[in-house]
């Protein structure tokens, strides 16, 4: 929920009080300097000087995340693959950087389209599929991706805080090309999680945040069971409220989970995870609710430079809110809300501009996952899933 005060009316009416001419009382003004419809610029954007109030304020300023018994509203999001940059193998430009030079905001423009709904919360958590890295690629994958490391700013422009990094490209460019993306992800403030241990995002409103990433290709599900309690509890010895916990897992184009990932989903659960997000499909599944805590089993493509023409462009954006009592520690679940979206902003070619959909697109998204819903249940019946019940495009708490 974003607060801002009428900012656009407001600039443009104080750009045009500022640009008129010096009137006397009883003097005309001179209407033909506005026959365009705009009024004349003003000498710089300093003239312009106008209040927003934060994605958290109330009309009268205060924080809607405190509330009044001492706990704290959180706001995650959550989106599936983020790849940029290109195959280095190659000596052409990527499909990428073609469509950088057409973009007049530079860097800025794959999240362009969906800042103003990542910006309204306290932590966004994507996939990053591919590395940050001029190094030359080490792998033999149909597929390789990198990006300069100046190309972080897609991230920081789009107000992601934090990434999964333990996926099937994160070595695509070897361990420098890996400890490469590591600085630039660094240097820019971008938290990250994957093979080499876990990470912490503390909220300006004191919540800690834990955040564990796997892939389970190579035989790694036993490691996993192995080792997940154990990593859970440890980020909750470090004074984490939340834990959040990424897989990589299943297979590509499936909009169904298979045998193996559901067992792992809930084994998370139990291990005391929060939330399970799960990416590598590149297709949108069902959201399993399980002990009242969610599985998505895949949130498919988001800005994926990897296919201009994929068959399938939907997806959405997963958010969730927590009630925390910092006191104690309990965390309550306080409802989640899909953004339907197109991986592009346009509707037959990507151009890696993931873009909120329309009303009558965001119904067929919903329609969609609902029918996954349906199948997922009737393949395992056997075993009790449950998804959810309905896929709820807005809040249903105001706070």
């Amino acid at each position: 929920m974003n607060h801002t005060v009428n900012a656009k009316g407001l600039l443009a009416l104080l750009l045009l009080v500022l640009a008129l001419p010096a009137c006397g009382l009883g003097e005309t003004l001179d209407l033909s300097l506005f026959e365009s419809g705009e009024p004349p610029a003003a000498e710089s954007w300093e003239d312009a000087v106008f209040e927003t109030l934060p994605w958290y304020a109330r009309e009268d300023g205060s924080d809607w995340r405190l509330q009044d018994d001492g706990s704290v509203i959180v706001t995650i999001s959550a989106t599936g693959d983020v790849t940029i940059g290109g195959d280095t193998r190659k000596g052409s430009p990527s499909v990428f950087d073609k469509q950088l030079e057409l973009e007049p905001s530079g860097l800025d423009f794959p999240m362009e389209n969906v800042r103003a709904i990542l910006e309204a919360d306290d932590m966004t958590i994507v996939n990053f599929e591919g590395t940050l890295t001029n190094t030359k690629s080490k792998t033999k994958n149909t597929f390789s991706f990198a990006a300069p490391p100046e190309y972080v700013q897609v991230l920081t422009s789009g107000s992601v805080e934090a990434v999964s990094l333990e996926n099937n490209h994160i070595l695509d460019h070897g361990n420098q090309g890996y400890a490469d993306t590591c600085e630039a992800l660094s240097g820019a403030g971008i938290l990250y999680s994957g093979h080499l241990g876990g990470s912490i995002c503390t909220t300006d409103t004191g919540v800690h945040i834990g955040m564990l990433s796997y892939q389970t290709f190579n035989g790694n599900y036993a490691n996993i069971y192995a080792s997940i309690e154990g990593d859970i509890q440890a980020l909750r010895d470090a004074g984490c409220e939340l834990v959040i916990v990424s897989y990589h897992w299943g297979e590509e184009k499936d909009y169904l989970p298979n045998e193996r990932q559901v067992p792992l989903g809930r084994a998370t659960i139990d291990a005391g995870a929060d939330l399970v997000l799960g990416h590598h499909s590149h297709r949108m599944n069902p959201i399993e609710e399980y002990k009242g805590k969610y599985i998505c089993y895949s949130l498919g493509n988001f800005s994926f430079a990897g296919n201009t023409r994929p068959d399938d462009m939907d997806t959405y954006i997963f958010q969730q809110r927590f009630r925390v009592y910092l006191q104690t520690g309990e965390v309550q679940n306080e409802g989640f809300r899909i953004v339907p979206c197109s991986i592009s902003s346009q509707e037959k070619v990507n151009d890696f501009k993931p873009t909120p959909a329309d009303a009558a697109h965001s119904v067929e998204i919903v329609e969609h996952l609902l029918e996954l819903n349906k199948e997922f249940e009737k393949t395992y019946q056997s075993t009790g899933v449950a998804a959810v019940g309905d896929y709820p495009t807005e809040w249903t708490t105001a706070y």
